[in-house]
């Protein structure tokens, strides 16, 4: 597939996108002082919802703006959805939740679609859907490299009819917020399996005896609302029924939640960047320095030219993996996932940072969102795949590929 066979969106993706830039513009922006006020000078002890949340979640509802992210729900296309994604990227800690469509629900609810049982889905995947509860995905540990998945130590051990989990995982992102009612773990199940049938996944209801919430952790010093705790499991006991899809068929479950939740955080992204270039133009333009507007120093305008040309890169690259799930599946784009990966926090960190250098101090203080933008997008340099594994993913993907010409050298 090539950039020039993308698909053109339907009339009704077309409206539900004009639909969301009206929300953004009308209801979330507004509401986002609201939200930063609530959540000012809260720690890690604070995981209280502002309810300015509950409030858009009504109004998305109302609106049609939905489940958008779960092409079996909306009948988007992944395409279709990235331009709606990355208009909620602009307030990442509200717009996404208001639609329904924030990390991790979304892909503990693609998870739960594609692998779960009617059981699962009635007690789990309905309320998820309904915005009622909260979730968290239970994978990275803080003893392994957990980049390497087939290093996860949680032991799951079978009795009788139950599962018998022990282990430590961290940045169980979700895990903090009141609402939260599961979490979907990985954990090996057989460690003298292959090295990737060894993993498992169950769902585990929060207020099982022996969960417990260690200590949650900051993102460059902002403490998020929902929380990304170190969570400990002892002797906590399932039912076997809670294990998703198949007994040693967790690798391939995380490789199946994780590409799509890949793809959506680069959507989520390319909106931060086109916020912090908004944002830089307005400040160039209005602010003065040495006797005429920031807008009007050279150096200034490279910087809002690098921006623009690094945005659009990225997000050539985004659509493309976008159009190649829709066409051809998650396995075929897995190689475009990693490169949108890798291309769009770099291009949304490289933008914002430039945002926050031409606002001076105000980019690095609480009176511009910059500073969280920033925090947030550096961390997905490590999340869900730091970069370098992504790399090397690519860089073997390019090693396997015969080349359509020789390269010669005939000098």
């Amino acid at each position: 597939m090539t950039a020039t066979a993308l698909p053109a969106p339907s009339e009704r993706a077309v409206e539900l996108r004009e639909r969301m830039v009206d929300f953004l513009r009308d209801h979330v922006l507004p509401a986002e002082a609201r939200y930063v006020e609530a959540r000012r000078g809260a720690g890690p002890d604070d995981h209280e919802v502002p309810p300015v949340v509950e409030e858009l979640k009504e109004t998305a509802k109302r609106l049609g703006l939905w489940n958008l992210f779960l092409p079996a729900e909306s009948g988007l296309t992944q395409l279709e959805y990235a331009p709606i994604a990355e208009l909620s990227g602009w307030v990442n800690d509200l717009a996404p939740e208001a639609i329904n469509c924030q990390a991790p629900d979304t892909g503990n609810m693609e998870l739960l679609h594609l692998l779960g049982t009617d059981e699962q889905k009635k007690q789990w995947l309905e309320p998820l859907l309904a915005g009622q509860i909260r979730s968290a995905f239970a994978m990275t540990e803080p003893d392994v490299a957990s980049s390497d998945a087939t290093n996860i130590s949680t032991r799951i051990v079978r009795d009788g009819d139950e599962y018998v989990i022990n282990g430590r995982k961290w940045w169980t992102s979700g895990a903090a917020d009141s609402r939260c009612a599961f979490f979907i773990l990985m954990g090996k199940t057989d460690p003298d399996a292959p090295s990737h049938r060894q993993q498992t996944m169950v769902l585990v209801p929060r207020e099982m005896p022996g969960v417990r919430i260690v200590r949650d952790h900051s993102v460059l010093g902002h403490w998020d609302q929902h929380g990304h705790p170190e969570v400990e499991f002892v002797d906590v006991r399932v039912p076997v029924t809670n294990v998703i899809g198949e007994e040693g068929g967790g690798f391939a479950a995380a490789q199946a939640r994780l590409g799509p939740g890949r793809i959506h955080h680069c959507m989520r992204a390319l909106g931060a960047a086109e916020r912090a270039l908004a944002l830089m133009v307005a400040r160039a333009q209005s602010r003065v320095a040495f006797g005429r507007p920031l807008a009007e120093q050279g150096v200034v305008q490279q910087q809002i030219a690098e921006s623009r040309l690094e945005i659009e890169q990225a997000r050539v690259i985004c659509h493309l993996a976008c159009a190649t799930i829709d066409a051809e599946g998650n396995k075929a784009a897995r190689n475009l996932v990693s490169l949108a990966k890798v291309a769009v926090p770099r291009a949304a960190t490289n933008v914002i940072d430039r945002a926050i250098q031409v606002h001076g101090g105000a980019g690095v203080s609480e009176t511009t969102p910059l500073a969280w933008m920033y925090a947030w997008h550096r961390a997905m340099r490590l999340f869900d795949g730091p970069d370098e594994v992504h790399l090397r993913s690519i860089a073997k993907a390019e090693l396997r590929t015969e080349p359509v010409l020789p390269p010669a050298w005939n000098f």
